[in-house]
């Protein structure tokens, strides 16, 4: 037997006592110091990617792996993760309760490219929920198995014994591990269940997709050096009340964190979005004031999305200002250069602004756009339909150069607009663009463009 000791470690993010706060020492918040019994044994190993032990080598002498990505099936999946999975890649996909985890990876399972097969590790349903799920979303993979375990033990033995190509966890919050006297869920037991997991993905070359939960603030459950272990940090978001999913990557050392991937929940499962532009901006209203379209860069892929703003005089002594989609600080420097620079009056209005659609939106570009949806609402004067609006602000006013116009402009016109405002600083020729292009080098002349013309 070894020896046993007790620590007091913070749930929210790992820090360990050698005794009890009521305030953790190290983030601050109240009452999340629980008590943990470590047990210390001699035979103590730490994680590593071989059963022999690591030698130096030199880097010229270090060869490549050919394997290539595995195709999950899921074109808009594979975007996010770089172009497919990585064989040995531990990858944590988060998301909110009931978003739609559980859905995405039983589908990616059923469809992944290998030829081994796939064990899906479920600690929260039972092989007969999961079977339910299946027959909904029409899974037929034949080399598909289903282990209803959250012993770790037991899920290393199945893995040792299966050699699978693929292994999903869901989810990682429900694992724990027996020589742990902690809970499930807790932080010492996510942080060995991950160092684990993560042994066997790089000793064996398999990739993990492990599910994980969030907590109210939406971050991933648990301490921040899980995010740190992992290859990479998948989020599913989305609001429940609309139908359309965004997968967008937080970390990835295979890929760009900047691609997003956008689908539709259905009764079926979750089905891809083609194309995602013309989607938002089906229902769009005609001849309405406060509507701009805004062409946006969620990663390589240009994105046509509707800004609507609401200016309203107060009831209150206190004007209020709502975001929904969009940086609420952005917004207020906006407002703040329309009042300074364009002489709007805005301190007794109040201002809401909202990405359609549930995206969430953060880009420069979006800038100039947010103005012009707030002086159309403010003066009651509609845009007009076949404009597109692009461009930083600055806080004297002037309107700032942004990146790939041309992908921007390729993706309206495939829509049918016909003009765009654009930064000056852009136009590199008066002519060539699918477009017809005004450049403008302040706000003051870009408004003027869009609502005086």
């Amino acid at each position: 037997m070894g020896k046993v000791r007790t620590r007091y470690v913070c749930q929210e993010c790992g820090q360990e006592s050698l005794k009890w706060y009521g305030r953790c020492p190290a983030c601050g918040n109240w009452n999340t110091l629980s008590e943990e019994v470590i047990r210390e044994t001699k035979n103590n190993r730490t994680v590593s990617w071989g059963d022999e032990e690591s030698r130096p080598q030199f880097l010229t002498e270090i060869s490549m792996d050919e394997s290539r990505r595995l195709d999950t099936g899921l074109p808009e999946f594979n975007r996010v993760l770089g172009g497919g999975l990585v064989p040995g890649a531990l990858i944590l996909l988060a998301g909110d309760p009931g978003i739609g985890k559980s859905t995405l990876t039983l589908q990616a399972a059923n469809m992944v490219k290998t030829e081994g097969l796939v064990l899906y590790i479920t600690g929260e349903e039972s092989p007969q929920q999961v079977k339910l799920r299946a027959q909904r979303l029409n899974v037929t993979r034949e080399n598909l198995m289903i282990l209803a375990e959250t012993n770790l033990d037991v899920i290393e033995r199945q893995i040792q014994e299966l050699n699978p190509g693929l292994v999903v966890v869901d989810s990682i919050q429900t694992v724990y591990y027996p020589e742990l006297s902690s809970i499930p869920g807790s932080i010492s037991q996510l942080r060995e269940c991950t160092a684990k997991f993560l042994q066997w993905a790089k000793s064996k070359s398999i990739p993990v997709i492990l599910v994980g939960h969030v907590t109210k603030e939406g971050a991933v459950a648990g301490p921040k050096v899980l995010e740190h272990m992992v290859d990479a940090v998948i989020y599913f978001e989305g609001e429940r009340h609309y139908q359309y999913r965004v997968l967008r990557g937080l970390k990835n050392r295979f890929g760009s964190t900047n691609e997003l991937g956008i689908f539709e929940m259905k009764e079926n499962g979750l089905v891809e979005v083609a194309n995602p532009s013309e989607v938002f901006l089906a229902q769009r209203p005609e001849e309405s004031s406060g509507s701009i379209v805004v062409p946006c860069m969620e990663g390589s892929r240009p994105l046509l999305i509707e800004l609507q703003a609401l200016v309203s005089p107060t009831v209150f002594g206190q004007p209020r200002r709502m975001t929904n989609g969009t940086d609420y600080n952005r917004v207020a420097m906006i407002m703040a250069v329309l009042e300074k620079r364009l002489g709007f009056h805005l301190g007794s209005y109040d201002a809401y602004i909202n990405v359609v659609g549930g995206l969430k939106v953060e880009e420069p570009a979006l800038d100039l756009g947010i103005a012009a949806g707030i002086a159309s609402s403010f003066k009651n004067i509609p845009a007009a339909k076949d404009m597109v609006v692009i461009g930083e602000i600055g806080l004297t006013g002037e309107v700032r150069a942004v990146n790939h116009l041309e992908r921007r402009l390729a993706e309206a016109d495939k829509l049918g607009f016909k003009r765009a405002v654009v930064p000056f600083g852009n136009i590199k020729k008066k002519e060539g663009y699918p477009l017809e292009v005004e450049g403008v080098n302040t706000v003051r002349e870009a408004l003027e463009l869009i609502l005086g013309g």
